[in-house]
């Protein structure tokens, strides 16, 4: 009897995402003004779902434009960008309110927005237009827009913010905009369909994913030229760079596998299996653990860098695509896209008899069709609080 109340009591514990009460919790204990919130973009609801990470409990559901896609933070204020695909504008979410603030207009079928190191601008891919809008975030305006080569898909701005990168996936091409004159300064002719960006820590080199041609682009950033292209395997859709710079992954959805290239020598070190459709990566802050979602066997591989060997296999929802880190590195956020929730991973020390230290802490419904996600973390201004 006690057995059946204990289970009544915790199901629906469980389903409202708050089983995290039940196991260990290593979040640090920031005091009573900090925030950190998880903003995914579901595509098919046209809502921004705002998850709670000290909780582990959605907050609030935010209505955007139409299909929103891309989400991206501001570094030095409280704001939260968000790409509405279908309805050509950018969002703009007061992260201490979470409420949507203001609403820019853009060019047709933006993709993905990148805001610069110090917070003052947004750079917006417009994929059906051939431009990038750059946007004033202190005046929340236009403030140029700057044509670039067919189908653009991401534009990545440099770790120094000197330099735009800029992917055009219709053309085979990457511009590189510079951000002073915010001019476009060249056009460099790489592979085929080239998609996802990676760019070295000190601004020298970018690499550039090609589905296409199952090929990785070399990019030195300081001589606007083609430095390489690294045979991966077929279709390498995203890249992950280790925060160090000493390597980069390339997840090669078709050919099940990932790759590692060395990016100081431009060369490819290893390619091997990792499992069903690898779409996404992230490596921890410590440069030690990568974190791969595969899209096609609904799970998450947990790899050692240091070691070679790949520690956990954690299932998930389905179709697991867009993944993120909480601030401590404690906890993995894995985005199901076609069941419309997020898993939240742990990782801790393992118990007795447990064998990885890695688990499934809660599942959290969203949208449906979620694409993006970011964290922001922040303490609250003075004025902000009680709100």
């Amino acid at each position: 009897m006690r057995k059946l109340l204990l289970i009544a009591v915790l199901a629906p514990l469980a389903a409202a995402g708050v089983w995290y009460y039940f196991h260990e919790r290593s979040l640090p204990f920031y005091g009573p003004l900090y925030r950190e919130y998880a903003y995914i973009t579901n595509g098919k609801s046209n809502t921004v779902t705002v998850i709670d990470l000290l909780n582990f409990r959605p907050v609030r559901t935010l209505q955007v434009g139409t299909e929103p896609t891309g989400v991206a933070v501001n570094p030095a204020k409280n704001e939260v960008y968000v790409v509405n695909t279908g309805s050509s504008s950018v969002s703009i979410i007061d992260a201490e309110q979470n409420k949507v603030v203001a609403t820019i207009g853009v060019h047709s079928r933006p993709y993905f927005i990148d805001v610069s190191p110090d917070g003052h601008r947004a750079y917006v891919a417009n994929s059906g237009s051939a431009n990038i809008s750059v946007l004033d975030l202190e005046h929340r305006t236009v403030t140029a827009t700057l044509h670039v080569g067919n189908g653009p898909g991401l534009a990545r701005v440099t770790p120094d913010g000197k330099t735009l990168v800029v992917s055009n996936r219709s053309d085979s091409t990457v511009s590189l905009i510079d951000t002073a004159r915010l001019a476009v300064r060249s056009a460099i002719t790489v592979c085929f369909n080239p998609e996802d960006i990676a760019i070295l820590p000190d601004s020298s080199k970018a690499f550039v994913s090609c589905a296409g041609s199952g090929q990785v682009a070399s990019v030195d950033l300081k001589m606007d030229k083609l430095l390489a292209l690294l045979d991966v395997g077929k279709s390498p859709v995203s890249l992950a760079l280790k925060p160090d710079g000493g390597e980069l992954f390339a997840f090669n959805f078709e050919s099940n596998s990932i790759s590692i290239i060395e990016t100081t020598p431009n060369e490819v070190l290893n390619t091997f299996l990792i499992g069903t459709q690898p779409g996404r990566g992230v490596v921890s802050q410590d440069n030690s653990r990568l974190y791969v979602s595969n899209f096609g066997s609904n799970n998450v591989v947990v790899y050692d860098i240091d070691s070679g060997k790949v520690v956990a296999v954690v299932p998930v929802g389905t179709r697991p695509d867009a993944l993120a880190l909480s601030q401590n590195q404690n906890y993995l956020l894995v985005l199901d896209s076609g069941s419309g929730d997020l898993v939240v991973i742990q990782k801790r020390k393992p118990k007795k008899l447990e064998p990885s230290e890695y688990s499934m802490l809660t599942v959290i419904p969203v949208g449906t069709q979620p694409n993006q996600i970011a964290i922001k973390s922040f303490f609250l201004t003075k004025g902000a609080v009680g709100r």
